[in-house]
């Protein structure tokens, strides 16, 4: 039987929590049925003292037990959490410790969404993979620059450490268990139960690139306005470097240094997410839709969108159009 030590805290997210005690109840059920004995999985939740919490939302969670009278797990997961995110508690700081030393006994710690921050916070993913919820990637790198973000994958996995991303993606960390602790043709039962779509890998169909312009750089901000201006005439880099009065070089260190991006990839960036606005508002076609953003090659505009969003731009369009039930 797999161990599970799900931590709760003040202000997480109750649906990381309560969602994947169901999920993995679904699990123990369909063991069951298939005539395996007792349950595959053992639940319980942990907080910092062992008293209840209040999730977001002013749900309240019991716990089992605190951290520090919780036995040994297979797999402890951390919840997510809604922002503004505080991590230099007291509290915290028990939970940073406490993350270590099970981390170093062997234990699987698994982060949800946001918890990836506190999973981040403890050292233990410096130089290792990583992702979270795409709508704090920039954020996340910030904070962490030493973690290998891969902010468009729904889990990664590295040393006994996994990630997952945005919010629901927690049933993708429910079904690796199901299929590591039981086996895959219970994991296919229940993902077609709990109706989760086995082949979701990605989070880049489901993301809005962080155009960032919360620095302090004019001639940056100048460059990226400059960007949004012309973006259906073709751009150089260089050109732009030239009008806000720096040489190419020291123009894609600075634009790199100020928003995290290549001044290129900011451009294919901010060229896609436009696109997507038309494939899911409007009618175009997708070549007259190629023309408006800048590219006069349409392959070349369907091979950047697949590369950036993760799908083909007909295929986002059938997906997110809000034209596609008509």
């Amino acid at each position: 039987m797999a161990r599970i030590t799900i931590l709760a805290e003040n202000k997480c997210a109750s649906s990381s929590i309560t969602g994947l005690v169901d999920a993995l109840a679904v699990a123990n059920l369909w063991w069951s049925l298939l005539g395996n004995g007792g349950p595959l999985f053992r639940c319980r939740i942990v907080t910092v003292d062992g008293k209840p919490v209040t999730a977001n939302g002013a749900f309240e969670i019991r716990a089992d037990s605190s951290i520090h009278k919780a036995d040994g797990s297979d797999v402890i997961v951390l919840p997510g959490f809604l922002p503004p995110f505080d991590f230099s508690t007291e509290r915290m700081d028990e939970v940073r410790r406490w993350l270590l030393e099970r981390h170093e006994k062997g234990e699987t710690i698994a982060a949800i969404c946001t918890g990836t921050y506190i999973l981040a916070e403890t050292g233990l993913l410096n130089g290792r993979t990583a992702t979270t919820n795409w709508q704090f990637a920039g954020d996340f790198r910030r904070r962490y620059p030493g973690i290998d973000l891969r902010a468009d994958e729904i889990l990664t996995e590295e040393a006994g450490l996994i990630c997952t991303g945005a919010a629901s993606s927690f049933l993708n960390l429910c079904l690796k268990m199901i299929e590591q602790y039981g086996s895959p043709e219970l994991a296919s039962l229940c993902s077609k139960a709990l109706l989760i779509d086995p082949e979701r890998l990605s989070q880049a169909p489901y993301m809005n690139h962080d155009f960032f312009k919360s620095h302090a750089d004019g001639r940056i901000l100048k460059a990226q306005q400059l960007m949004e201006e012309s973006l259906a005439a073709p751009v150089s880099i260089d050109g732009i470097a030239s009008e806000v009065a720096l040489s190419p070089r020291h123009f894609k260190r600075r634009f790199k240094s100020a928003t995290g991006d290549s001044p290129l990839a900011y451009l294919q960036n901010l060229r896609v997410e436009t696109a997507k606005k038309h494939l899911e508002g409007g009618n175009d076609s997708v070549n007259e839709i190629a023309y408006k953003v800048g590219y006069e090659d349409v392959n070349s505009f369907r091979k950047v969108f697949k590369k950036i969003a993760g799908m083909s731009p007909k295929d986002y369009r059938s997906k997110f159009s809000i034209f596609a039930a008509a």
